[in-house]
């Protein structure tokens, strides 16, 4: 075959294509071993899919609902060019009888549309809207194996992993953010044996890159810097950094702490309320904490800092507020994205260390409601999860590799190690960071 991404060589018979496939997998499924005609492509995935766990009778699970789909889909950056696939793609998938699809990173598809009684048949096997269709999850299919690989892919018939979804045949081609190269997610067109056929894959492909020259069209540009709206990065970092009008600044810990408290609270705070959220020792002065703001007032320049309450003088975007906004959607990976570590992790500042504790417990215990592989895997190799058993224990639970195996292992026996400790107390964020806690 000229073309490994193609399914179908021209010429060849479907049916008899499909009754080698069937036989293939049967023979993958039972005994482990892939053998001709699998493509190489397929075959990768096919060995990614057991290896996540996936089971050949399984089926897709749907994980956002209603208006947290709703939510998420309006934040997406490719829902700015569904307008755009709808135009290129819409009448094709409706007169053809097939399904145009779009996926996000995570093979979570986020769009389902198309011929109705189409749609109708998807809707048996969970290939609808705020379902998870990542490799891991349901295994070898277009979208979740095109975001896998980041490369466009047609998988045709018994290629599919999970036995309901070989009756389909798809095609589908990852979508780039043209300013940075990440993969945003996919296009895809799902229907019957027809799509085989090469021109399908190139027709997915060419709509990829016409949305990508879109969302470079889109991209607005920058504004001017009286415009910026400052932005304050704290996670993962004990010296927050504040970008505005151009400018990067870093902070002092102490600066760091105050300016992180105001972007939590815009309405502002006392000093007397400051003072609280920032010192455990009582025998700090509103002096102390006057001196402080008036360096810090000094560093920043004028027009940032108002007083009586203290506040911002005009909206700051934070890196906390991202992640607990996607929390909040229900948007888990993304959140796991923006969440770059704990919240300035050597602050003992009393309300910093209330607010690390509650945005860390909250991000780790979405990632263990929703087992998803990939993401436990990301929090668990992370400085601040590596130690995390809570995370660790459901990972083993979706990926029991020997490796994950291991570690829990060595947890454990850490735990058992330590007398009269509760056992759901023994996490990264916490041993990492033992004496910034109050």
């Amino acid at each position: 075959m000229s073309d490994p991404w193609v399914a179908l060589e021209p010429g060849a018979d479907p049916a008899e294509r499909v009754r080698l496939l069937r036989r293939a997998h049967e023979t993958f499924t039972e005994a482990g071993t892939v053998p001709r005609p699998v493509r190489a492509v397929v075959a990768d995935s096919w060995r990614r899919s057991a290896r996540a766990g996936v089971g050949p009778d399984g089926t897709a699970d749907v994980e956002l609902t209603d208006g947290v789909l709703g939510t998420y889909r309006a934040e997406h950056p490719l829902a700015r060019v569904m307008p755009l696939f709808r135009e290129l793609m819409g009448t094709f998938a409706a007169d053809g009888e097939h399904l145009l699809a779009v996926c996000d990173a995570q093979g979570r598809l986020l769009w389902v549309e198309g011929h109705p009684a189409t749609r109708r048949r998807a809707d048996r096997m969970n290939f609808v809207p705020g379902a998870r269709w990542a490799e891991a999850s349901v295994g070898t299919n277009a979208p979740g194996t095109a975001v896998a690989v980041d490369r466009p892919v047609q998988v045709f018939a018994a290629e599919h992993f999970i036995r309901c979804v070989q009756p389909w045949t798809c095609a589908a081609a990852p979508v780039h953010d043209p300013r940075t190269g990440r993969v945003l997610g996919a296009v895809d067109i799902t229907g019957g044996d027809g799509l085989a056929h090469p021109h399908s894959l190139g027709f997915v492909q060419a709509v990829a890159r016409a949305a990508e020259s879109q969302l470079a069209l889109l991209a607005p540009a920058p504004a001017p810097a009286t415009a910026d709206v400052p932005e304050l990065a704290a996670l993962g970092r004990d010296e927050a950094r504040l970008t505005v009008g151009g400018r990067r600044i870093r902070l002092s810990r102490r600066h760091s702490e105050i300016l992180v408290l105001l972007a939590r609270h815009p309405e502002g705070l006392t000093g007397d309320e400051l003072l609280c959220a920032l010192y455990e020792d009582e025998s700090v002065t509103p002096v102390t904490l006057r001196a402080e703001l008036t360096r810090l007032r000094r560093l920043l320049g004028p027009g940032l800092l108002s007083s009586r309450p203290y506040r911002f003088a005009h909206p700051v975007e934070s890196d906390v507020a991202v992640v607990e906004r996607r929390l909040a959607a229900g948007a888990v990976a993304a959140a796991l994205r923006a969440y770059a570590g704990p919240l300035l992790p050597g602050s003992g500042a009393p309300a910093v260390v209330r607010t690390r504790r509650r945005l860390s417990d909250g991000l780790r215990a979405a990632l263990v409601a929703r087992p998803d592989p990939e993401l436990l895997a990301e929090w668990a190799h992370a400085p601040w999860g590596e130690d995390d058993l809570d995370v660790w224990r459901a990972l083993a639970a979706t990926r029991p590799s020997a490796a994950v195996r291991q570690r829990l292992a060595e947890l454990e026996s850490e735990l058992s190690a330590l007398p009269g400790r509760p056992r759901s107390t023994l996490r990264g964020q916490d041993r990492g960071h033992e004496h910034a806690l109050p």
